[in-house]
């Protein structure tokens, strides 16, 4: 099993065209839960994906399939709702684990390095429509943003937490017996609010702690992620 985890990822460097770091980072989300016997994989692409500059990797546990035996300590029902929004979204009938969704627009269900890769590489190609710049003051965080091309529509402004390791012994569930590292373990998400981006965009808000911090601009009811940005 390790080396077959080890193919994926490795996989996943060996097909990807990282862009300049930072400059335009794509956001990719994984859905994904403990008590499903289908994730480690992409678990392990995730882990991969962590260590890269040009995207940032997040990983979204869910709590539907706790009932089967095993309870997520990382899952939000928060994370289920954004599922299924961009279920909702793209016209699917249903969610599932894992599921990747690259740039808030391109669904990519299990564990597929080479078409993971290709989504990558085609959203980092995309002209950036928006710049996003974070700062940190003590436990102030600012976010100025300012409109550089065409969007479409108005955007919301979503902030997150994550854990870069998080590690368990699974006593329960498909899962049981193993112990599962996950990287990039998400928490805290909230939107600040929406931006229309007629006017550039500055916002201030409370920020403590050391975990390291995203802000994503996506269209509303779930579309295209517009840009991203963190602070480790």
């Amino acid at each position: 099993m390790k080396h077959f985890f080890a193919a994926l990822a490795a996989a996943v460097i060996a097909l990807s065209s990282p862009v300049a770091a930072q400059d335009n980072p794509v956001v990719v989300e994984l859905f994904t839960s403990q008590g499903c016997s289908s994730c480690p994989p992409a678990d392990a692409i995730l882990h991969e994906l962590a260590a890269r500059e040009d995207v940032i990797a997040l990983a979204l546990h869910v709590d539907y399939w706790d009932y089967i035996g095993w309870k997520d300590p990382f899952a939000d029902p928060a994370h289920a709702t954004r599922q299924r929004a961009y279920a909702a979204a793209g016209k699917r009938r249903s969610v599932y684990t894992p599921e990747m969704i690259v740039g808030g627009a391109t669904d990519i269900v299990g564990a597929k390095p080479m078409k993971l890769s290709e989504a990558i590489a085609d959203h980092a190609r995309r002209p950036r429509p928006v710049s996003i710049t974070l700062g940190r003051s003590g436990d102030t965080l600012t976010i100025e943003s300012r409109i550089l091309a065409a969007v479409g529509g108005p955007m919301t402004v979503h902030m997150l937490r994550y854990t870069p390791i998080q590690t368990t012994q699974i006593k329960r569930g498909e899962n049981r017996g193993k112990t599962l590292d996950y990287a990039n373990v998400v928490e805290g998400w909230k939107v600040l609010g929406t931006w229309d981006g007629h006017a550039p965009l500055s916002m201030s808000v409370p920020l403590s702690g050391e975990k390291p911090v995203v802000v994503i601009l996506q269209e509303e009811k779930s579309g295209p992620i517009v840009a991203a940005a963190r602070l480790r």
